[in-house]
């Protein structure tokens, strides 16, 4: 689906969330996004090799585009991918883990 004729790339994203009552701005670019069937996929591309663990900035760059996405489009069960260009491999994120990462988000 990510790569099907009406896939987009290079989406950029912009908003603010509200993560218990702290403003979070957001900016970014989303690489591929599709619909497949009911669920929105978005996936990232990351260089070089994958790594034993997914850094936890790469974790919530997706947390942080999902949750303005279901701000958009609230009910709508979205994948998160992040596709490594060197070996090629695609991890698939696990949902859990990327709402938890919204809850540790640093403060700057």
């Amino acid at each position: 689906a990510l790569f099907a004729p009406d896939a987009l790339a290079e989406v950029p994203i912009v908003g603010q969330l509200d993560l218990d009552g702290r403003q979070v701005e957001v900016s970014g670019q989303i690489d591929r996004l599709a619909r497949d069937g009911a669920k929105l996929i978005i996936a990232d591309f990351k260089t070089g090799s994958r790594p034993d663990s997914i850094p936890d900035a790469y974790v919530r760059q997706m947390a942080l585009y999902r949750a303005l996405l279901q701000k958009i489009d609230p009910g709508t069960v979205i994948e998160c991918r992040l596709i490594w260009t060197r070996e090629p491999a695609i991890d698939v994120l696990d949902s859990a883990e990327l709402d938890k990462s919204l809850t540790t988000l640093p403060l700057s």
